[in-house]
This record gives C-alpha cells, sequence and structure tokens, in this order.
C-alpha cells in the first residue's frame, strides 16, 4: 500500500523543458478562452526546440489532450502540487501569462523559490496588479488615471471615498473577474461592501477609485519584446463603462473614438509596457469622458480577448507572444499587418438559464461564462444598430 501511494509513473527526460500553467476549471471570470492560449504557446514551446509541459485539471479542455503537450500533468493548479513537479522535472522556466489571474496569481511563489518565469518578471506583473503601485506608476508617467486611494478597514474606506468623491468603485487586488467589485454612492454603501469584500478574502488590499460615469471604454491589447512595440488590436466596448469587459459586447477596431483619442491609448500602451518591462502579452484597460483618456486597469498577460483578436486577424499572435517571452523570436522577425473587411464584434455568453436564481443585472463584477465572435461588413448592419441603440439609451439614462 505505501509502496504504491509513493510510485511515480513520471520520468523526467533530460531535455530542456518549459512549463505552462493553465487555468484550471472553467468558471465565471475565467474560461475557456485562455486553453486557445495555451494550446498556441504549448505549439510554439515545441517549434522552439523544447519540451513542453503542461499542468492543468480540466479535461474539457485541448490543453489537456494527451497529445498536445510533450508531457501532462492532469493536477489542480495549486503550489501544493506544482511544487512537487517542479522538483521532479527541473524546468528552465515556467509560463503564467497564458493561463490568465488563477497562473498569474502562482508568480509569487515561484518568484520566492528562485524557480524562473518566462517573459514578464514577477516585480512587474506585481506592479500592475497591485493597483495602488500601479497608479503611482501612472502619475509618474503623466497619464490620467481615476483618482483613488487603498483601506484596510471600512472606516478607512469610507474616509477614502469621501476624499475621491462618488461614485466610487470598491475593488480588492490580484481577483478574477471582477470579484467582489461594487459601484457605490453613499457611506453605508462603503461600509457594507468593505464588510463583504473582507469576510470573503480577509487580508485583502481594498482600492478605491473614483468611478467615471457615462464614459465611453475601450481596451488594448500587444506585445512587447523589450525594445519593439505591437499594438495587436484596439476595441471599444459598445456598453458603458461599469460593465465589467468580460460581460460588454466589444467592436473591432473601434468604430466611434476619434483617431486622436486612438493614438493617445495606443501612446500610452507603449509608455506603460517600457516602464513595466513587460516581455510579453499586455491588456490595458481605458475609459474615455469628453476628449480625455484615462487608465483604468493594465493585466501583464494573455487577456480573454487575445484569442478573439487573433482569430478576427487571422494572425497567431499567441504563437508569436510566445516565442518573444521565451526570448527566441523579436517581434521584428514576423509580418504582422491587422486588417479586416469590416468589424469583429465579441459577443458574452451567458448561462443564466443553468443559474435560474442569479441576479441579471449587468455591473463590474463579471457573469458571463463565454464569448462568441460576429462579423459585420458595417456600421449599418441591423445586428449592430441595435447594440449601439440600447447603449444609448443606457447613456442617457
Amino acid at each position: 500500500m505505501n509502496q504504491a501511494l509513493n510510485s511515480n509513473e513520471s520520468i523526467p527526460s533530460k531535455r530542456k523543458k518549459i512549463i505552462v500553467l493553465g487555468s484550471g476549471p472553467n468558471r465565471i471570470g475565467q474560461g475557456i478562452e485562455f486553453d486557445y492560449c495555451c494550446v498556441h504557446g504549448l505549439l510554439a514551446i515545441k517549434e522552439c526546440g523544447f519540451e513542453a509541459i503542461m499542468v492543468n485539471c480540466n479535461p474539457e479542455t485541448v490543453s489537456t489532450d494527451f497529445d498536445m503537450a510533450d508531457k501532462l500533468y492532469f493536477e489542480p493548479v495549486f503550489w501544493e502540487h506544482l511544487r512537487e513537479i517542479i522538483d521532479l522535472e527541473q524546468p528552465d522556466g515556467i509560463i503564467v501569462q497564458l493561463g490568465g489571474q488563477t497562473a498569474l496569481k502562482l508568480a509569487k511563489k515561484l518568484h520566492e523559490k528562485g524557480i524562473p518565469i518566462v517573459g514578464t518578471s514577477f516585480e512587474s506583473m506585481d506592479m500592475a496588479e497591485d493597483r495602488g503601485r500601479f497608479s503611482d506608476l501612472l502619475k509618474e508617467l503623466n497619464i490620467p488615471y481615476p483618482e483613488y486611494g487603498t483601506a484596510e478597514d471600512a472606516d478607512e474606506a469610507v474616509a477614502v471615498a469621501n476624499r475621491v468623491g462618488y461614485p466610487v468603485l470598491v475593488r480588492p487586488s490580484y481577483v478574477i473577474g471582477g470579484q467582489r467589485m461594487r459601484i457605490v454612492i453613499n457611506d453605508e454603501e462603503v461600509e457594507k461592501a468593505v464588510i463583504s469584500l473582507l469576510k470573503h478574502i480577509p487580508g485583502n488590499k481594498i482600492l478605491i477609485d473614483h468611478f467615471l460615469d457615462r464614459c465611453q471604454e475601450a481596451e488594448v491589447d500587444a506585445i512587447f519584446d523589450g525594445e519593439n512595440f505591437h499594438i495587436m488590436g484596439v476595441m471599444e466596448h459598445i456598453e458603458p463603462a461599469g460593465i465589467h469587459s468580460g460581460d460588454s459586447n466589444a467592436v473591432l477596431p473601434a468604430f466611434n473614438l476619434t483617431p486622436l483619442i486612438v493614438e493617445t491609448m495606443q501612446f500610452y500602451s507603449e509608455k506603460i509596457a517600457r516602464a513595466l518591462k513587460i516581455k510579453g502579452l499586455i491588456n490595458i484597460q481605458f475609459a474615455i469622458k469628453g476628449d480625455k483618456v484615462y487608465v483604468i486597469e493594465a493585466n501583464p498577460r494573455a487577456s480573454r480577448t487575445t484569442p478573439f483578436i487573433a482569430k478576427a486577424y487571422q494572425i497567431p499572435y499567441l504563437n508569436i507572444a510566445t516565442k518573444v517571452m521565451l526570448g527566441e523570436a523579436k517581434l521584428t522577425d514576423f509580418v504582422m499587418e491587422n486588417k479586416l473587411d469590416g468589424y469583429a464584434i465579441k459577443e458574452p455568453v451567458f448561462s443564466f438559464d443553468k443559474f435560474p436564481g442569479v441576479n441579471k443585472e449587468l455591473g463590474p463584477e463579471m457573469k458571463s461564462t463565454g464569448e462568441a465572435i460576429r462579423f459585420i461588413k458595417d456600421l449599418r448592419d441591423p445586428y449592430f444598430r441595435t447594440l449601439y441603440k440600447e447603449r444609448s439609451m443606457n447613456l442617457s439614462k
């Protein structure tokens, strides 16, 4: 019995190897989009001559097919399981940029144990993920952002909310899908939101942002190799700010932003990527009010829109980004022309019929379980016109 428990059927090779961390089970806030990222990452690793090792525990994904990676560890994406795999395999590096927030959250442990992280360093990831530190960075770069403050308890949060001005967005750091995020309009709601947040995520730093009401929202996905910067796509959300990006219909390329605003977004994106010393992927969320562009947040990893953009433009962006992370290629090695005959619309997919008791009202906490893609020839398309009409009605309320 003891011999069976201590047995190990995995025999490590002597090849150079890279481990890719997946996103675990599909769930609200993080889903199948990251499987696409992992699959194309594995293929790029093989093309670069490394042994590709996949760590994930979802049987309904392509990344866990037995013939996809050179070796598959069907294990929960937790440190306790990952540590044993690392001890056995002794990998040359671990990729955390492709498996969403689940993989990214393990970067701290990897850094503390001296295990090499492929691509962007933990210090840079931590600066982007820590909302307070990131806002300080934006201030240094002279990039506009919503007024903010940090708090550790309800009383402190109320004081910060009064200083930055209502309405405010109350949110924790290091979460997926906008978990526990709330838009609140008075002291009593701040107290309730903070108490609930600390009850479910104890010890988490609380960030209080001034909420930019009735403004447009857009995002940029990009790749940076340390020298060269490439915009994969600029997407404009149809829903107004306040709806989580994962729940928003988004149009590629932007359809209603002036060339100056788009250029400003691209300029800020490159500035942030260089300051964070990104090596690989970055996603940046923007709010546009009037003619002013504000940065809301930056995600130093593949976003759920990265596969959408890759499919819309028919460019293997995840393959390219992985080779950049590994240091096996520069962006100048590839020809990437973002051409699209018309527009692509990212449609969120909801499963409210399977969760009849769930509040269907959309807000800053993500509720969609997936996304689809719709191509239209022009903005006269009836589907788009209906979506845009609904957006205009929401903004006029």
